[in-house]
């Protein structure tokens, strides 16, 4: 009988494979990833260009407007008035004794009382008042002409705050709106600042002080 020499199967190796699929994997990885970046880097260029895009749309919608600065500048200029404690100043053009007035060369501070301008509660000036708005515009226009000039509405402390603060915006803007309507003063030169009850010059206590602190004033400055 022949002898059959009959060799044993070989083996497939599957390690060669699992090592390609490996580095397949691995570079299938890289390529997603480099992808992401290169979308990542362009959504950020995007984004940077309507960025600045919408700063160029702002920058051209404020030209001629006051900067930030500048109102912070002109902010702290009115802040470094002490209305409390200006000295009393008296200006022979204001005759009208309701009109209380106090400053120096620089600026002048016009005071009137709330029952001279208005109504209880009201915001409507009185046709009596005109009188002495009347005057008060004729000084700022001898001494102030040109400068900026600040309205400030005080209350006293009866009712809320935000009713208080409110009442005073809306006489601070009654007095701004008849300067700049009846007595020749520039309204792009008039701002507003409602105080409310804060700043009381009197007590809070008293009928009296109630009423001093229920007031208006006017202040103007010379031209910067």
């Amino acid at each position: 009988m022949a002898d059959l020499d009959v060799q044993p199967k070989k083996r497939t190796s599957w390690l060669p494979w699992l090592i390609g699929a490996i580095i397949l994997i691995a570079l299938l990885i890289f390529l997603f990833r480099t992808c992401n970046k290169t979308d990542a880097v362009a959504s950020t260029t995007d984004s940077t260009s309507t960025s600045t895009n919408t700063t160029d749309t702002n920058a051209n919608s404020t030209v001629g407007a006051t900067t930030p600065a500048a109102m912070a500048n002109n902010q702290s200029n009115w802040d470094s008035i002490d209305r409390n404690n200006a000295p009393a100043a008296s200006y022979n053009e204001i005759t009208n004794k309701d009109i209380n007035v106090r400053g120096n060369d620089n600026y002048g501070i016009y005071s009137l009382s709330e029952n001279i301008l208005f109504e209880t509660d009201k915001a409507t000036i009185r046709k009596s008042a005109e009188q002495n708005l009347k005057q008060l515009a004729g000084s700022i226009n001898q001494r102030f002409k040109g400068g900026d000039v600040r309205v400030y509405g005080y209350t006293d402390s009866v009712g809320s705050k935000g009713y208080n603060k409110d009442l005073a915006q809306q006489r601070a803007e009654a007095v701004r709106n008849w300067l700049s309507t009846n007595g020749g003063i520039d309204s792009s030169h008039i701002s507003l600042n409602a105080i409310g009850e804060g700043s009381p010059v009197a007590t809070n206590a008293t009928a009296q002080g109630r009423q001093q602190n229920r007031r208006v004033e006017v202040i103007a400055r010379k031209p910067q």
